[in-house]
């Protein structure tokens, strides 16, 4: 399992890739290796693994408990402000299962305020509830330029990731999104797919995606429940 010294790509990160990747596929639960063992394993030095856990600490996704070891973030859905990541992929490294389910899609004419946002006075539609570990969380609607999205309901949008078939199926590159939190209140429709009683706050998510030439990929629009999704972002203060 060693790392490739030729690669361009610096070992502290290949191995925080590594890291991440074992996480996600289940190899690593509760905590990671100790420095030792991952130095044995990945043929790296002491440096490389503090790197490589440091970045992975700084963004949110292992936690240093003095004495015990590096233990995997066991917040029950948390999302780290500042990296793109799909929604499969937050609640995969929080050690959940991800699942979907399609509620509709096709042709629409958006709503002004979504028009005013992104630019789209026609879009391809796909609206979904989000699990984890069975756990209906969150609504999510987004919308996608027509020619995109219709090659994109090709794909299996259902239970698919839709970063991964934008990216592993269509070749599109994701780079960057803008992105705002607010908070709202479900609609009477989106509580009772969510299975929810009586009147809910929801963290409103609202996003915009584009390629790395600055072409709008998607408009997202995520409806989350607030007691089992939250955000973590580190701050620090510099002397100037």
């Amino acid at each position: 399992m060693e790392l490739d010294p030729r690669n361009p790509v610096p070992l502290h990160i290949q191995l925080k890739n590594k890291i991440e990747e074992m996480i996600n596929s289940g190899s690593f639960k509760e905590k990671i290796p100790s420095e030792r063992e991952l130095m044995s394993t990945f043929k790296v030095s002491r440096s490389t693994v503090r790197e490589a856990v440091s970045h992975l600490v700084h963004a949110g996704v292992l936690e240093k408990v003095h004495g015990k070891g590096t233990f995997i973030s066991t917040k029950p859905i948390q999302d780290w402000l500042g990296h793109l990541s799909s929604t499969t992929e937050i609640i995969s490294l929080m050690g959940m299962k991800p699942d979907a389910k399609l509620v509709s899609h096709g042709i629409v004419k958006p709503a002004r305020e979504i028009v005013d946002a992104s630019g789209l006075h026609e879009a391809y539609f796909i609206k979904r509830i989000r699990y984890a570990d069975k756990w209906p969380f969150a609504v999510e609607l987004q919308y996608y330029p027509v020619e995109l999205g219709k090659e994109l309901a090709k794909h299996d949008i259902d239970k698919g990731t839709l970063y991964d078939l934008l990216e592993q199926k269509m070749g599109l590159k994701l780079a960057e999104a803008e992105q705002i939190i607010t908070s709202t209140n479900f609609t009477e429709e989106d509580a009772e797919l969510l299975q929810l009683h009586g009147k809910s706050n929801a963290l409103h998510i609202e996003r915009l995606l584009s390629d790395s030439h600055g072409s709008l990929i998607e408009y997202y629009s995520g409806f989350f429940r607030s007691d089992m999704y939250s955000f973590k972002i580190r701050l620090s203060r510099k002397n100037f």
